[in-house]
């Protein structure tokens, strides 16, 4: 096939004028076209340009090769890359017939793929997930935002679909991909209900409610291929033998043996971190990123973004990314930005107030919302490998106190933030947080090198996003929950550096940051792992 990039199209073209502009631009008759794949459609909005999309895609032809010729010195006519997925083995290779199952703990974004993907390949992994399936996952966690009910085990990070589900379900990432794992995991969500187009538009989201089902029917479609999911069954140890994994110890259950164990825990198992820190396994701290949320107007954002393209429906709500470098030498910037959403409660631990942000598919609420953070280093908090959880928690506890004691969370409009004063009102912009935001100062939130550098970096960002620094826009806190504290880490073939057969994976083991991400790393991990049943 053959991919021409850069092919740019008025907005509101009409669909046939996509096949005309392929035509002209190659300079064939339509008889000669025989198949046309978009492969990704952006946008250019800039202010004083004509709105249009930029697509690149992916062509059968006739006689494709005297047109690669013909285009051979066009960087936009190319021929296009294999981006199928091949998979590595099959569980018949295996010498003869038999092994012990895989078993993967977690069933996020990482969980999902690394069983999938060994579930496509003969290998019927068994998964342990502590929480539960995700609709009555989904009750537990409205029991926290409406009636102020935490279920340890049942939240906004434990549970069938992992903190992925309840978020924006962005579907982006920069990480490198050149085997093109990504366009894996988008074709299997499609193949469970996600929209298709989140195959070429350049920022793929699906929504929360729209997750829920895409999940239930990935968790469906592993287990015809004869995987298992288990619900309920919190890992609590790990047996160990001679520096190989022999099984897994569940909370109410008999031992499990194994000896490929994938770790998919997502980042907030800190719990099953003091587990596996306890039985020797390798691992040490990482930067992170600790803040608030901020909320404005969608319809600020949209018009500082869009300009006079903004509520453009073809469009949609816009986003943003934003990073300063403070005075004090911290990093400062935007993290998992939610057009048209609201701030979540996303605390897994009682008397802990956490924040997150969410949108649906439509992305029409009325503000937008995005984590405002800080990085840190393990030399902020020294201690050695489950020092930043220790971090995190002190943070999040001070948080659940500012707010009241009751899971609201502290607030401050930025305009009193910004000098210094305890808010006592709010303005034009009401929060979205469920239970509630209690109004109050956040300097005592954060460290004070935190606080210093967000007081910083808001007022520089109103130089790009005009009216970000409104006084009435609300911060919320606190955003501790941007990547696991730390890594547990692996070798070339996946596996735990001194613990064979033991394979951290995804958010949770510091090797991901996304539904993406996460979910392209389980593939890898599933790959290393029936590799390892190939070559005993």
């Amino acid at each position: 096939m053959i991919r021409i990039t850069e092919l740019r199209l008025p907005i509101s073209h009409a669909p046939e004028a996509l096949e005309e502009a392929i035509l002209k631009r190659l300079g064939i008759h339509a008889q000669d076209l025989i198949r046309v794949d978009v492969f990704k459609r952006s946008y250019d909005a800039r202010k004083n340009v004509a709105l249009a999309f930029i697509y690149t895609v992916d062509l059968a032809v006739k006689d494709e090769e005297k047109l690669l010729k013909q285009f051979a010195n066009d960087i936009h006519v190319r021929q296009s890359p294999d981006t199928s997925y091949h998979f590595v083995a099959n569980a018949s290779q295996v010498k003869n017939g038999s092994f012990e199952r895989p078993v993967v703990i977690g069933f996020g974004p990482c969980g999902i793929f690394a069983a999938l993907v060994l579930a496509q390949m003969g290998f019927k992994p068994i998964v342990l997930e502590r929480g539960k399936p995700v609709r009555e996952r989904t009750q537990d966690t409205w029991g926290l935002w409406r009636k102020n009910i935490l279920n340890p085990e049942s939240n906004v990070q434990f549970g069938e679909g992992g903190a992925g589900t309840f978020s924006d379900g962005k579907l982006y990432s920069q990480i490198k991909d050149p085997k093109f794992y990504g366009r894996k995991v988008i074709a299997e969500f499609i193949k469970a209900g996600a929209p298709e187009e989140i195959r070429y538009v350049a920022k793929p989201h699906i929504g929360t409610f729209r997750l829920v089902g895409v999940v239930e029917r990935m968790r469906q479609e592993i287990i015809r291929l004869g995987g298992e999911i288990r619900f309920s069954q919190k890992v609590t140890g790990f047996d160990i033998q001679d520096n190989q994994i022999a099984g897994v110890k569940i909370e109410g259950h008999p031992d499990l043996p194994a000896d490929h164990v994938v770790l998919a825990l997502g980042h907030s198992a800190r719990d099953t971190f003091e587990a596996l820190y306890a039985a020797g396994v390798y691992m040490e701290a990482k930067p992170f990123s600790v803040g608030f949320r901020i909320e404005h107007p969608q319809s600020l954002i949209d018009k500082a973004r869009l300009g006079p393209h903004a509520g453009n429906e073809l469009i949609g709500a816009a986003d943003y990314k934003l990073v300063h470098h403070a005075k004090n030498g911290r990093a400062v910037y935007s993290f998992c930005m939610c057009p048209g959403g609201t701030v979540v409660a996303a605390t897994s631990e009682p008397n802990r107030v956490v924040t997150n942000g969410m949108s649906q598919y439509s992305r029409n609420e009325r503000n937008a919302n995005a984590g405002i953070v800080v990085g840190i280093t393990p030399e902020d908090y020294p201690g050695g490998p489950l020092a930043g959880i220790e971090f995190q928690r002190a943070l999040e506890s001070k948080a659940y106190e500012l707010g009241g004691s009751t899971y609201e969370a502290p607030g401050q409009l930025v305009g009193d933030f910004l000098v210094g004063k305890a808010s006592t009102d709010f303005g034009s912009v009401i929060p979205s947080y469920k239970p509630g935001v209690h109004l109050t100062d956040l300097a005592d939130a954060l460290p004070p090198y935190a606080i210093e550098a967000i007081r910083e970096a808001i007022p520089a960002f109103e130089k790009q996003i005009k009216g970000f620094s409104m006084k009435d826009a609300v911060l919320t806190g606190i955003e501790t929950r941007t990547s696991s504290p730390l890594r547990i880490t692996r070798g070339a073939n996946f596996q735990s550096l001194n613990i064979k057969g033991l394979y951290p994976a995804g958010e949770g083991a510091g090797y991901a940051g996304g539904i993406l991400s996460a979910g392209v790393d389980g593939i890898k991990v599933a790959e290393a792992v029936a590799l390892d049943y190939l070559s005993q």
